[in-house]
């Protein structure tokens, strides 16, 4: 799940609306494009970056070992299965509304082949004031030493500001989504910085639905010594009812907040009320 400032990053649907709007933003924060990839639109270039066909062609050309879909969700499937059958170690799936099995296909796909993938309906990752691979704003944070991993997107770009603007650091900003079938879990990406050197405190910001939170618990409790801060949305969510994302429902007392809470809790993670509290106790920490 590694990236950094040197990574060689292509853009998939470069050349279509979202494509060309977020690489300008991407290449604005000093994200290395290397290429883009529309089929049929090889030889273009926009902003300056070559198009190609296919990634293949694109890595062959470029080294490139990194890439973002903003492809059509009709689409997704072959785009990102051309992505991993390549080689290519990190793709963020942005696009949103891909089906689930094309999405079931594509994880087992990264298994087995040893890859990593982010999303989809995703915001991306951002390393602060290295890389930007995604659709978040720009300037949340600094860089520093807080990991943040998230279920949600606009309410995590609110926390992580909110710990930019207290003077503390981000080592990295991980948007995973909140689709039920996805590439890399919160269990996961806990796990990856749990054993990163540059990240002291790991902050996860769930949400109800699915037993996610729940397994992440287990794991943090057999497994992570950095302090772990969870922060928990749709507390006052009404069962049965679904909520925003895909994954976001609850029956019964299966998904509901309180009881992720309470794993959380039981598994030693510091339990945030409100967002911004989520900044005060990583001061309380450090």
């Amino acid at each position: 799940m590694h990236i950094s400032e040197n990574s060689k990053v292509i853009v998939q649907g470069i050349t279509g609306t979202q494509g060309m709007f977020h690489t300008q933003l991407m290449l604005n924060y000093g994200t290395n494009i290397v290429a883009g990839v529309t089929p049929g639109k090889g030889g273009q270039r926009v902003y300056e970056i070559p198009v190609f066909n296919n990634v293949g062609e694109a890595i062959q050309e470029t080294g490139a070992d990194t890439s973002i879909v903003f492809v059509p969700a009709r689409f997704t499937l072959d785009a990102v299965m051309e992505s991993l059958n390549a080689g290519i170690n990190i793709t963020v799936i942005i696009t949103e509304n891909v089906p689930v099995f094309d999405m079931i296909k594509l994880v087992e796909k990264a298994k087995e082949k040893g890859l990593y993938l982010i999303g989809p309906n995703c915001p991306g990752m951002l390393i602060p004031d290295k890389i930007k691979l995604g659709i978040m704003p720009s300037y949340m944070c600094h860089y520093g030493d807080v990991a943040v991993i998230s279920k949600s997107g606009t309410l995590s770009y609110e926390i992580t500001k909110a710990i930019g603007s207290s003077d503390i650091g981000v080592s990295a900003y991980v948007g995973i989504g909140g689709d039920p079938v996805r590439g890399t879990t919160m269990q996961e990406a806990v796990a990856y910085y749990s054993n990163d050197p540059n990240t002291k405190i790991i902050v996860i910001i769930g949400e109800i639905g699915s037993n996610e939170e729940e397994k992440t618990a287990e794991f943090i409790k057999n497994n992570t010594s950095k302090p772990v801060i969870a922060y928990i949305a749709g507390k006052s969510a009404p069962k049965g009812k679904r909520m925003g994302h895909a994954g976001a429902i609850i029956s019964g007392d299966f998904g509901t907040a309180q009881g992720k809470i309470k794993a959380l809790k039981i598994a030693g993670a510091y339990i945030a009320d409100t967002p911004w509290d989520v900044p005060k106790i990583i001061k309380e920490i450090l």
